[in-house]
This record gives structure tokens, sequence and C-alpha cells, in this order.
């Protein structure tokens, strides 16, 4: 069985209608970037009617309106298309807890289950890019001048923003350390490291490549 590349995994980003699936919050928005052999290859994006109105608030953050909202399929819908849609592919998200959570909660209510690990973008920018002035995603596309069409709090081009931020992590890697094409565990590792053990890790993983 082959080694998982980091280099081919599904970029995920949800719109919710609010913070916790375990206070009956769903998921209102998917958005999805599939990065094949370090290439954007595919897209997904589709609004889905949670069955309820969500709050103006939420209306006004992410620019999703009940109306939108009425007209779009349900979540079981749209979360069943999804499923097929990462295959066996791994995932990444900016603030990968948020996202899974709302991702596991939607697919608990179906007949099935996906079979990737999940990795953070945000965790591993902590660590490869210690000097950015913060980590959320919007400061991210300007540090990095990362491809973005200026919308925010939309799904697919939050996950596509961050996709680009993926593969910027990916060339660090071989730009600093020459670690070429690393496997999707060594991304799952770097993600749990002390920030402070960081280089030298990487300098004898390199060596052992």
């Amino acid at each position: 069985m082959s080694i998982p590349s980091a280099n081919t995994v599904v970029v995920l980003d949800f719109e919710t209608s609010g913070l916790s699936p375990n206070q009956g919050d769903r998921a209102i928005e998917i958005g999805a970037v599939r990065i094949k052999d370090g290439q954007i290859s595919e897209r997904f994006s589709a609004l889905m009617n949670p069955g309820f109105h969500v709050s103006s608030f939420i209306e006004q953050y992410t620019g999703i309106s009940n109306a939108m909202l009425k007209q779009a399929p349900p979540c079981g819908e749209v979360m069943a298309d999804f499923v097929e849609f990462i295959g066996d592919d791994n995932l990444v998200a900016h603030n990968a807890s948020f996202d899974k959570r709302f991702l596991d909660a939607e697919i608990e209510r179906l007949s099935t289950r996906y079979r990737g690990q999940f990795a953070c973008s945000l965790l591993l920018s902590r660590r490869l890019f210690p000097e950015a002035p913060d980590h959320k995603l919007g400061t991210l596309v300007q540090y990095h001048n990362l491809p973005n069409d200026g919308v925010f709090h939309r799904a697919l081009a939050d996950a596509e923003v961050t996709a680009h931020l993926w593969l910027a992590l990916l060339r660090e890697l071989e730009c600093r350390y020459g670690i070429i094409n690393p496997d999707f565990e060594l991304l799952l590792t770097l993600g749990k490291k002390p920030k402070q053990v960081i280089p030298s890790f990487l300098e004898g993983y390199a060596t052992r490549q």
C-alpha cells in the first residue's frame, strides 16, 4: 500500500449557522478544492439548507441569505455527494478542528464515512512561518501574496486560498529543508510538534529522506 502524499489532498471550508454542532448548529455551505500531485485539479461547492432560518448576523457575516438557503438542497444530500468527492484522499482545513467537528456531525447523520485524516494549515503555518504577524487566513494571504479574489467567509473562496497556503507550506519544506514530496504523515506530525523543535526535527528528517 502506497504512503499518502501531502501533494494530493482535499482542502475544505464550511460556512455554518453558528459555532457548535453540539448546540444544534449546521453547515450551510461547503467549498472544497482537490490538490492532485501539487496542482489544483477539481472544485466542489454547494449551499445546503439546514432546515431552519439562520440569524441576521450569519447572513451579514457570510453573505448567505435565508432566501438562498431556502432554494438549496438539504444538508444530507450535499454531504453524501461530498463524501463521494473526498474518496480516499486526506483532508486539510485552516483551523481544522472547527471544520472537522461539522464534517463529522453531518456525516454522523448519514450511513457513510470518510477514510482520510485531517491536517490543519493553521497549526502548520505557526510552525513553518513563525515570523508571520499572525496566522489568520486573511493575514497569511497578504503575508505570502497568495492568489485570491478578495472574497472571504464564503466556503469555496476560503478553500481556494487555503489550498494555495498548503502549497506554500510544501514549498517551504522543499526550499528551506530540501524535503520534496513529503508524505501526509509528516505534516500531521509537524502540527503536533513544539514550535522550538521544528528546525532540528526537519533537518534530521531531511538527512534520512
